[in-house]
């Protein structure tokens, strides 16, 4: 399972997070891996189920 980047993005944007939100969008590749980027999550308080995309791997 991956998660979509804008999907990261959308969701700190929608929470007011604008620079979190612009230096996710410079420094993670398209398709996040929930289990590489853990700790980026938690650090972001964004749960990977909420995000993942299941469509896609």
């Amino acid at each position: 399972m991956s998660i979509a980047r804008q999907r990261i993005v959308t969701a700190l944007r929608e929470r007011g997070q604008q620079i979190r939100a612009d230096w996710v969008e410079r420094e993670l590749p398209e398709r996040v891996d929930p289990d590489k980027h853990v700790g980026l999550l938690t650090t972001l308080r964004l749960d990977p189920a909420d995000l993942t995309d299941r469509s896609a791997s």
